[in-house]
């Protein structure tokens, strides 16, 4: 709470004098002792109405990951459930706030294929990427960790208002924030969450990323933490991959499919649905959809099925979880 004393100074203040405490018992600090703990008592109060926890730099709770960061947070807000923290799979995937199509989908799948597999999905609760990750998660029956670039009890962007309650409720999901209660985001705070959400999961996947993505440097924080960084590959003619495939170039981990990231976490698939029987109606749409997304009407003349009886079929696998529909009208085969 003392103005100028950020991660690189508390460190150092911890080596040299070994406990906050000493710190101000020191002449040199000690001017600052009535309003720091003034300012703490209040941001604890502020979080004591919204049910946040404070989680100290050396509370056992936290991930022993944390540690290997040597800027390291000094203390991290929480708001949900804080068994995620807990010895367990976590997978970190992250990507541009412009998301295409293609990303979402790829996205949607790998959260999904994650959490089924046990995995807790971490992110950063931003537009595109970070938010289809969470949701995904969550609506696999998975669990899912965002870490903010505000305070933890804020709600930012706006839009995701409602999955930042979902998170914080404690429903399978937590929310992590170095940032004190109602403390607005700044022009640094994004960029530095992204090294704590490298820094809590054994593997960190970028989906979508353009040559400034915060995602890329979530990537680099990753790599300096002997992380492991899986990217999955974009079309060469939109900004949105330019970042993530630039990251291929340069050696990092490729992510041709569902099975790719799995394996890269050391995770399996659990077992997938088993698929329609040949003869039946869901059959001929499933093997109709073998090379693609159709729309409604190519999907009837490939599956050579009137359109009531292909709408039901289509409405089946998808409550199977076996296809998706885009808001286009498009019908796919799931990936993930």
């Amino acid at each position: 709470m003392v103005e100028g004393v950020g991660c690189a100074t508390f460190r150092q203040l911890m080596e040299r004098f070994g406990s906050a405490a000493r710190v101000f018992d020191d002449a040199a600090w000690a001017g600052h002792r009535d309003r720091a703990f003034a300012d703490a008592d209040a941001a604890l109060a502020d979080g004591a109405r919204t049910g946040m926890i404070l989680l100290p730099w050396d509370d056992p709770r936290l991930p022993p990951g944390l540690a290997d960061c040597d800027e390291r947070a000094p203390v991290l807000w929480a708001l949900g459930d804080l068994t995620l923290l807990d010895d367990r799979p976590r997978v970190a995937i992250v990507g541009t706030r412009r998301a295409t199509a293609y990303g979402l989908r790829v996205t949607r799948a790998l959260a999904g294929a994650f959490a089924r597999a046990g995995a807790c999905v971490v992110s950063g609760l931003a537009r595109g990427i970070d938010s289809a990750a969470h949701r995904a998660a969550l609506e696999a029956g998975g669990s899912t960790i965002a870490v903010l670039g505000t305070g933890a009890d804020v709600a930012y962007p706006p839009a995701n208002r409602a999955l930042h309650a979902e998170l914080a409720s404690g429903n399978h999901g937590l929310v992590l924030s170095e940032y004190p209660p109602g403390e607005w985001a700044n022009g640094g705070s994004f960029p530095r969450r992204n090294r704590i959400i490298a820094a809590l999961a054994p593997l960190t996947v970028i989906v979508e990323a353009g040559v400034k993505s915060g995602a890329l440097l979530t990537a680099r924080w990753a790599n300096t933490l002997n992380r492991s960084v899986g990217v999955v590959p974009g079309c060469i003619d939109q900004p949105q991959s330019e970042g993530t495939n630039a990251l291929i170039r340069d050696g990092a981990h490729i992510v041709t499919s569902v099975e790719d990231a799995l394996a890269l976490a050391g995770l399996t698939r659990p077992p997938r649905f088993p698929e329609p029987e040949a003869g039946s109606d869901e059959g001929a749409v499933w093997g109709a959809l073998a090379h693609g997304g159709l729309d409604l009407d190519e999907l009837c003349a490939r599956s050579a099925l009137p359109a009531d009886r292909c709408l039901a079929a289509v409405t089946a696998l998808e409550l199977r979880g076996a296809v998706e529909c885009s808001l286009a009208g498009a019908v796919r085969r799931r990936i993930g």
